[in-house]
């Protein structure tokens, strides 16, 4: 989410390769603190997690206003510095709040994994179409983009900290989110205990272990991790690829078109549309993937994008690249939600927690392989 956003505002500043360079900025947070909660899932507080993570995205956004009153809309490379290191801040909140939730959500129901999915996409959606509207509407003016940026993340504000208040005060009441809960803790599970007791149902674990602890026995998070290793380098094989094209290929290094600066907005916005339409594929049950070396194929068949989007930013028109951002996104989506939704199946709660928590380390990884990799595309041309 918080990606996209500072995407969608960096200056392009070509020696600095802001898009880039903020990317690698949040993701190395996002995947390295993920990946260390992921470790100690089992006694990690859910709640805590998720109040800090909403919180840092909320003041985060608020620091790049903050940032651009306080410097007049200078900018240099001091100002720059200041943007990554909150993008850093918000690499930290997505590492918080994503593994955190999707673990809860998979111990609820699959459908739950993906609303939440089709969440983060809309997000990109959303962010996509203020871009749009900011950059028509101040555009012309003066100032205008500084303007536009900070309407833009005082929206962005408003919605992060009703985020921050929904889920404090609203989502741990909600009776299909108790009764999931509620199930998770009598097979086990302590992740879930300050969320209840937020509801107000206090749940007697310990007492509940030495009456049955056969009961309370879970798989380990590394037996989780070999069971499911197609899943994790299905979700791993899809954001490496992804992430090695979007947005900084498609920001930077797609040519001089008709559309002029607003070429690489509508790229970003065409991938984000078609990647929340994707996102809601899989509810449809005659087009759901659930075969497991079906998916493998299909991930691997994306790979075919890459010499697809070389020879389309050197030889095509714009048309051509639009439908393949569009297919990008469309792919993403899709095959995100049907590895989220079926690899906790025939679990109990506990371990649907752990597994959603390792799928989304391994989701980061892959955003954080591709970023890395998407450097590559400037060989040759002054590196």
């Amino acid at each position: 989410m918080s990606t996209d956003v500072a995407d969608a505002e960096a200056p392009q500043v070509k020696d600095y390769h802001p898009t880039r360079v903020l990317t690698l900025a949040y993701q190395p947070f996002a995947f390295g603190i993920t990946l260390i909660m992921t470790c100690y899932e089992a006694k990690m507080n859910t709640r805590r997690r998720n109040l800090a993570g909403f919180s840092l995205f909320f003041l985060g956004s608020f620091a790049l206003i903050i940032l651009d009153i306080a410097t007049k809309g200078r900018g240099g490379l001091g100002v720059f510095v200041g943007v990554c290191i909150i993008s850093a801040i918000f690499g930290t909140a997505d590492a918080n709040c994503q593994g955190a939730l999707v673990g809860d959500l998979s111990l609820m129901c699959p459908e739950f994994v993906q609303s939440f999915m089709a969440g983060l996409a809309a997000s990109g959606v959303l962010t996509s179409a203020l871009r749009l509207i900011t950059k028509a509407a101040f555009e012309s003016s003066k100032d205008g983009l500084r303007i536009g940026a900070i309407l833009f993340f005082s929206i962005t504000c408003v919605f992060e900290l009703a985020c921050l208040l929904l889920y404090t005060f609203v989502f741990a009441k909600l009776p299909i989110v108790k009764y999931y809960r509620s199930k998770a803790a009598a097979e086990g599970s302590k992740t879930v205990a300050s969320d209840l007791a937020a509801a107000g149902i206090i749940s007697d674990q310990q007492a509940q272990v030495e009456e049955d602890p056969k009961k309370h026995k879970r798989l380990t998070t590394k037996e989780l991790l070999m069971e499911n290793i197609d899943y994790a380098f299905d979700i791993y094989l899809i954001y490496v690829l992804t992430l090695s094209i979007f947005p900084g290929f498609l920001s930077e290094d797609t040519g001089e078109h008709s559309l002029g600066s607003w070429y690489a907005l509508v790229l970003i916005a065409m991938y984000n549309v078609w990647d929340l339409i994707g996102r809601y594929v899989p509810l449809i049950q005659c087009l759901k993937l659930t075969n497991r070396k079906g998916m493998m194929a299909a991930i691997l068949a994306r790979f075919l994008f890459i010499p697809a989007f070389y020879f389309t930013a050197n030889y095509g028109n714009q048309g051509y690249m639009i439908f393949l951002t569009s297919f990008l996104g469309l792919t993403n989506g899709y095959l995100t939600v049907c590895v989220l939704m079926e690899a906790p199946k025939g679990y109990k709660g506990p371990e649907q927690n752990a597994l959603g928590n390792v799928l989304i380390v391994c989701l980061l990884g892959g955003l954080f392989s591709g970023v890395v990799l998407d450097w590559l595309w400037l060989i040759g041309k002054g590196w």
